[in-house]
């Protein structure tokens, strides 16, 4: 027969407490409900386990050689409660997050410095992670949060992970400081078309970054002459500097690297949204969902800066 170890701990229970109705107690059970257990397990091991008395019960020769297995079921019981209690704890306070470079400078410190403030003993680390990983880095467990973006396409996750939209990061134009268009107006828009004739730094070919500056070069009427390329909007900002190139870059991965100027597109202006990802269930990790809040604060305190220009020209 198949041995139940419910049966073994019910056992155990009656032999420490004395009583059907103690052990029910024990067991958040009713006592009719612990006699019909008592009963098939006296049919399951075919003889008497329990010998019931007007002061309580006490067991049997063979209730006693099973009860004695039933506390060994009950301490394994125990372990495992207490050994989950510790898991969840720990996974309660565990926050592993990955995210790109842009991201990690300017948008996950904010929430991680009022994260640390409310729970200055969580767990907490970050991975440099491309965006392209980060869906695949959360499908795999690696980690409980990813910042990721998604280059003019929303980001269509697999049902069982969930994206956070942050905000959208426009694509500004990088120039030379001593470049003929810098000499406008700092508030003043560029057409792309204005560009065409430019040598230009890029982000590596491949890249969904890549395809967008030239789909957008292509709306504007022109095939871009790419000099240089790089997986670094810092890199390509370090290259403009010289004054050999003009970029396009990220508003969010904006350096202002010496000899540089920067100036805005006009509409319709090529961009990147920013999410984080998460397992749809993060029931385990709820430091995921305070972040969550926490970056979609900064992200609103960081838009309102690249607008206040907007509305101060437009006043």
């Amino acid at each position: 027969m198949l041995v139940d170890p419910g049966q073994l701990r019910l056992l155990a229970l009656i032999e420490r407490h004395g009583s059907l109705t103690a052990a029910a107690h024990a067991l958040q059970l009713t006592p009719a409900a612990v006699t019909q257990q008592v009963a098939k397990a006296e049919r399951d091991w075919q003889m008497p386990l329990v010998t019931r008395g007007p002061r309580g019960a006490t067991l049997t020769a063979a209730g006693a050689l099973l009860a004695s297995h039933g506390r060994t079921v009950e301490e394994a019981s125990d372990r495992a409660e207490a050994e989950l209690a510790a898991l969840l704890g720990h996974l309660s306070l565990r926050l592993r997050i990955g995210t790109f470079q842009a991201a990690a400078l300017h948008l996950l410190p904010p929430a991680l410095t009022a994260l640390r403030h409310r729970h200055p003993a969580a767990d907490v680390s970050v991975m440099d992670v491309v965006s392209g990983r980060g869906v695949d880095e959360i499908s795999a467990g690696h980690l409980d949060v990813a910042i990721v973006a998604s280059w003019g396409k929303p980001l269509a996750p697999p049902p069982h992970l969930r994206a956070h939209s942050l905000l959208l990061d426009p694509m500004v134009v990088v120039l030379p400081d001593d470049h003929p268009l810098a000499s406008r107006p700092a508030d003043a828009e560029l057409r792309l078309e204005q560009l065409r004739n430019e040598s230009w730094v890029s982000i590596l070919a491949g890249h969904a970054a890549r395809e967008q500056f030239h789909d957008a070069a292509r709306e504007a009427g022109f095939t871009p002459t790419v000099r240089f390329e790089t997986e670094s909007y810092d890199v390509a900002q370090a290259l403009v500097g010289t004054g050999i190139a003009v970029a396009l870059v990220s508003r969010l991965a904006l350096t202002h690297a010496p000899g540089t100027t920067h100036r805005e597109l006009a509409h319709p202006r090529p961009y990147r949204q920013l999410y984080a990802v998460t397992r749809t269930d993060a029931s385990l990790t709820p430091l995921a969902g305070m972040l969550i809040e926490l970056l979609h604060d900064v992200a609103r305190d960081i838009t309102a800066t690249w607008e206040a220009p907007l509305r101060l020209r437009n006043s």
